[in-house]
């Protein structure tokens, strides 16, 4: 089945121009060939600070790469060239996968934005919230009362459901509640339907619909998926995304011919441990559920062909995964006016659309880019960037995720101070 989808993906491949990092395109699609050739030094003093092992880099607009390259190790003991087919753990990058795979659903008439998850999903169906209330000596407790609303489908594509996750749960009952039953399934294997259960009987931490709070959400998403499509969510996403697209290296499982390829991150990155942990993709995933939230592996060709269908509105050679203004719709602002941002992930100046943060302003950012450019990261030290104004999509594979934010802000000051018209 990989072959074949391999065989339908080569004309598509050879319209993509994926040849290299200094094709003849270069000039004609506005950027300086000396100026990207910054990327590679740029590179190798990361690499040389202990920064990250390596990475890959991919740069194209207009459909045609510009630039593409492998710098520095696979591994942390620098014994390994990094190569343009490695592999990476994608982790949040899975979620703009899953958010589209929702939104073809909801085109398709399965499903509403609207909705209740509660439809699918009974479990969620009375929700309490962790409210602070003071008393009249002005003593703050906390206590759980009934939800206002539901919530919605809506709610997951855009992190306003309420959940949160352990790491950053506004309050230590919430983190030691989902420690205590491994919700995040770093240390057991937790099963969908326990996933389910366990996460229903916490209350939230926010009410519905008012706060955006990057959280579990898009692992229920993907049980969502799996519920109205009727297939486990891999399976789903590979015939209704990766093999259409000839995304023949992407899945939830490191393959045994992969494993070589598959790139890691410094051993005394003091996040790798409680990071890979949750990953876990060398093995099958056996009977726990699969994170629609982080649990994809991926090749930056691979990520850039995802990308570059978004940026053509839903469409990418022949093969049409969304509707134009389906994708439009997504990429908009959908918290305006709600409290909380993805600033931790996006730097200032982004709000968030249907699955990715979505670019509100030309200044009060961290890197250039365009009202309307849109991306997303992954706690590993991956990230990607469309503009749909210029055109352009920019890849970021590395592994270090304590560095995450530093290398992803690099990258993209990179990719700008390349395009010279």
């Amino acid at each position: 089945m990989r072959r074949s989808a391999a065989v339908l993906a080569m004309p598509l491949l050879a319209a993509l121009c994926l040849a290299g990092p200094a094709s003849a395109d270069t000039v004609d699609q506005g950027f300086s060939a000396d100026r990207l050739a910054r990327i590679a030094p740029a590179m190798t003093r990361e690499v040389e600070a202990g920064t990250v092992p390596g990475a890959v880099t991919l740069i194209a607009r207009n459909g045609r790469i510009v630039h593409f390259e492998a710098h520095g190790f696979l591994d942390s003991a620098k014994t390994r060239p990094m190569t343009k087919d490695a592999l990476f753990r994608g982790f949040s990058m899975t979620k703009p996968i899953v958010s589209v795979a929702a939104m073809a659903l909801i085109e398709q008439g399965r499903m509403s934005l609207r909705d209740p998850i509660s439809t699918w999903f009974p479990e969620f169906r009375d929700m309490k919230v962790l409210t602070e209330i003071r008393d009249e000596r002005g003593r703050t407790t906390r206590v759980a009362v009934p939800a206002k609303r539901p919530i919605l489908v809506w709610d997951l594509l855009r992190h306003t459901a309420g959940f949160t996750y352990a790491g950053t749960a506004p309050f230590p009952e919430l983190k030691e509640a989902y420690e205590a039953v491994d919700l995040e399934a770093r240390d057991t294997d937790v099963s969908n339907e326990d996933f389910i259960k366990r996460l229903a009987a916490i209350p939230l931490a926010y009410e519905p619909g008012t706060r955006w709070e990057y959280s579990v959400a898009t692992d229920v998403l993907g049980l969502l998926v799996e519920k109205v499509a009727g297939a486990r969510l891999d399976r789903h996403l590979d015939e209704t995304i990766f093999k259409p697209l000839g995304m023949t290296e992407t899945s939830f499982q490191a393959m045994p011919a992969q494993l070589p390829r598959l790139a890691d991150a410094y051993d005394a990155d003091p996040l790798k441990t409680v990071s890979w942990r949750s990953a876990r993709v060398e093995q099958d995933p056996g009977k726990r559920y699969l994170r629609g939230g982080a649990g994809a592996v991926f090749t930056a060709e691979d990520y850039f062909k995802f990308a570059q269908m978004v940026l053509n509105g839903g469409r990418l050679g022949d093969v049409r995964i969304l509707s134009r203004e389906t994708v439009e719709f997504m990429l908009s602002n959908h918290i305006q006016g709600l409290e909380g941002s993805p600033f931790p992930t996006t730097g200032p100046g982004y709000g968030f659309g249907l699955g990715w943060g979505v670019r509100l302003a030309e200044g009060n950012a961290y890197a250039p880019g365009s009202v309307g450019d849109a991306m997303w990261a992954g706690a590993g030290g991956t990230s990607f960037t469309i503009d749909p104004k210029e055109k352009i999509v920019g890849v970021f594979l590395s592994q270090g995720p304590n560095t995450r934010q530093r290398t992803r802000f690099l990258f993209k000051s990179l990719l700008y101070g390349a395009l010279v018209d």
